[in-house]
């Protein structure tokens, strides 16, 4: 069969056409999305840090995009039910899920977790970042980290520390201290930062791993003594409290975090504009202001930097739980 040059020529126009129709088509595809109301899933209850977030991102992704962005509280099972339901939800960018640190310290506390963090969430954006800060009443005699560590040897055993609650950053961070620092101290868990930080400016605990954003009201008060901050960036509101890092303590690095996350298997050009509109609203004033007044570091992030922060930070917290054999019951 002969093919003349002309026939030729129209075929590979007609393919050229056909290709720049498929891209214009892929290019419009995302600016279809968001074509009916979203549902923002956040898996603690309402009122705490986790809601204020989210309430704000829903409003303003409402009037960004115009439709409607419902939040929708399911707490219970430290965070897992919410997850859950994000997890199992179709990949289309319509159920959006606001979660915390918890969500990679789960898997190695219970036995069973419903879903793989790794695999079953698409990452979209880290909102912001939390430190601890260790904290010792004012009527301690400890005026630097070394000198409680120095307090806690010789006193085997005598001194506490209080947590937010067993299986919570503050409980892995005052098991590590414990296990860095070679001292023993005894855990007091609480029900909350609420309780732990009435508690810590009552002078009924010797010591105490406290989250910025419940410590912040207090933070120059005259009743406690900051020590030290986990992470790797000095709290801006106490410029002169060196990390536990500075202090030649290892471990402390990770930090806790928010972020927003999609069902795994969303597309991605719609992970890429909800993780743009994400860094919009959280560079904005409204929200980092906020997050600023909470003791919380906006940030903003790609999808690529909070998938990046799951993978390095999740086998850390498994080391802490396994090795101090932290248990939930």
């Amino acid at each position: 069969m002969r093919v003349s040059r002309r026939s030729a020529l129209q075929a590979v126009a007609g393919m050229g056409l056909a290709s720049g129709w498929l891209r214009a088509l892929a290019q419009a595809l995302p600016q279809a999305y968001p074509a009916k109301p979203i549902r923002l899933v956040v898996p603690y209850p309402a009122g705490g840090g986790t809601d204020i977030m989210a309430r704000i991102l829903a409003t303003q992704l409402a009037q960004s995009w115009g439709q409607p962005v419902l939040v929708d509280n399911k707490p219970g099972a430290s965070g897992m039910l919410g997850n859950d339901i994000v997890a199992k939800a179709a990949p289309d960018g319509y159920t959006v899920l606001v979660s915390i640190t918890a969500m990679i310290q789960s898997p190695a506390l219970y036995a069973k977790v419903p879903y793989d963090v790794l695999r079953d969430f698409a990452p979209v954006s880290q909102l912001a970042t939390s430190s601890d800060l260790f904290i010792v009443p004012a009527s301690s005699p400890a005026r630097s980290l070394a000198e409680f560590i120095a307090l806690a040897k010789a006193r085997p055993g005598k001194l506490n520390y209080g947590t937010y609650g067993n299986g919570t950053s503050s409980h892995m961070h005052g098991e590590l201290l414990k296990m860095a620092a070679g001292i023993n101290l005894i855990s007091v868990p609480y029900k909350g930062a609420g309780p732990e930080v009435n508690d810590l400016l009552g002078g009924q605990l010797d010591s105490a791993f406290v989250d910025a954003t419940s410590i912040t009201p207090h933070l120059r008060s005259d009743r406690i003594r900051v020590l030290a901050i986990t992470g790797t960036q000095r709290h801006p509101s106490l410029p002169e409290v060196p990390t536990l890092g500075e202090q030649g303590l290892k471990g402390f690095e990770s930090n806790g975090w928010f972020g927003v996350f999609l069902p795994g298997g969303t597309p991605r050009p719609i992970v890429d504009r909800l993780a743009a509109e994400v860094q919009r609203i959280v560079a904005g004033a409204e929200l980092s202001g906020r997050l600023k007044a909470m003791g919380l570091t906006p940030v903003g992030g790609t999808p690529e930097q909070l998938q990046a922060v799951l993978a390095n930070d999740l086998p850390k917290w498994e080391r802490i739980v396994r090795e101090a054999r932290i248990a939930i019951e």
